[in-house]
């Protein structure tokens, strides 16, 4: 039993640092059990985001999304509402919407919409869109200007507007946290609203940006993490701050405790599952500078944040990246499911070595 603990032990320790903060849970029965409940019912959505260069400059469009998730077993597709430009969502008629919620079903598919924004006008329309695709789940996040207590407010303003909504119309909103603002604030917000059909979006780097550390940010928003954000990062010190650069997710230059984030995720909610989507969102390439800062004032100043965009990497050509994105999707996928095999393999044997049994497994 020892060996397979200290196997969970390397794999949830990885880039976690600050060992005596976070240690890494006994692989009890009960944790393996409730671990193997959780991965048995667990769904990994695919992406738009990781195919933004052939969305923007190429022939891709949302079906070809939907059977690219088909193709690799996934149980649904996270579409932003403006990617792929002239034939994105937003510009798509309702026959249109119609034939992409078709096809998703067909293929047993759900599709989760995204949006860069809590304004009216941003929320209106992504509900219209969601009304007429049968879709039930929107992302948002804010770029407001001004001071931070000013942003709060204005926020707090908008979530009581998607609450109506979301009762009127059967929705559900999760509030990614997107760089400007801290997860404990974006948490304050949340238990102001108190309302159950108004979450949070937890992304693997985010917060990076925000000038907090990952299981901290994580720690801070768990009570209402509905949804996540998977890739990998690399961290970029700054003066002032830390930015961050999309790198492969598991790979070398990914300083992220990718492994104990999934888990940690994973094992939310007594009884049953809390996060309802996993969702690939590799950013290879991604540049993200220092959002707050280390020396900022107790109601800091917070900028305009444009929506996010991946530059062409010095050397690329825009062919080159639409020939690359599909190889990062799919290395996304082959190290999120060995993660996820890891933790099975782990939780089967410690089950079988506490009931007497061999596991060869192990």
């Amino acid at each position: 039993m020892q060996d397979i603990q200290d196997r969970f032990n390397s794999l949830l320790s990885h880039n976690v640092g600050g060992q005596e903060q976070w240690p890494v849970p006994k692989l009890t029965p009960a944790i393996a059990a409730k671990l193997l409940e959780r991965l048995d019912s667990l769904r990994l959505f695919g992406h738009a985001y990781p195919f933004l260069t052939n969305l923007t400059y190429g022939q891709y469009r949302p079906i070809e999304l939907l059977d690219f998730a088909w193709r690799h077993g996934l149980d649904g597709v996270c579409i932003h509402l403006l990617d792929g430009e002239e034939r994105s969502l937003s510009r798509m008629s309702d026959d249109e919407l119609r034939t992409v919620a078709r096809r998703a079903d067909e293929l047993g598919l759900t599709i989760h919409l995204e949006i860069s924004s809590t304004q009216k006008a941003d929320v209106d329309r992504a509900v219209e869109i969601a009304r007429v695709m049968g879709g039930q789940n929107i992302r948002v996040y804010s770029r407001y200007e001004g001071r931070l207590s000013q942003v709060m407010g204005l926020i707090e303003t908008d979530l009581h507007y998607l609450a109506q909504l979301a009762d009127r119309h059967d929705l559900y909103f999760d509030f990614e946290q997107h760089e400007e603002l801290k997860s404990g604030e974006i948490a304050e917000l949340l238990l102001r609203l108190n309302h159950p059909r108004l979450h949070a979006l937890f992304d693997f780097g985010n917060m990076i940006n925000a000038c907090e550390q990952p299981l901290q940010a994580l720690q801070n928003l768990a009570p209402h993490i509905r949804q996540a954000h998977m890739k990998g990062v690399r961290i970029v010190r700054e003066e002032h701050g830390f930015g961050h650069y999309g790198v492969l997710q598991g790979s070398a230059d990914d300083d992220l405790p990718s492994a104990r984030m999934l888990y940690e995720l994973l094992m939310l909610g007594e009884q049953v599952p809390q996060v309802i989507a996993f969702i690939l969102e590799q950013e290879n390439h991604y540049v993200a500078p220092a959002f707050r800062m280390t020396d900022e004032e107790s109601d800091p100043y917070i900028p305009y944040r444009a929506m996010s965009e991946t530059p062409l990497p010095p050397g690329y050509t825009v062919e080159q990246m639409m020939a690359e994105e599909e190889c990062w999707a799919i290395n996304q996928i082959t190290y999120v499911r060995g993660v996820l095999q890891d933790l099975r393999m782990l939780a089967e044997c410690a089950l079988k070595t506490s009931a007497g049994l061999a596991c060869h497994s192990c």
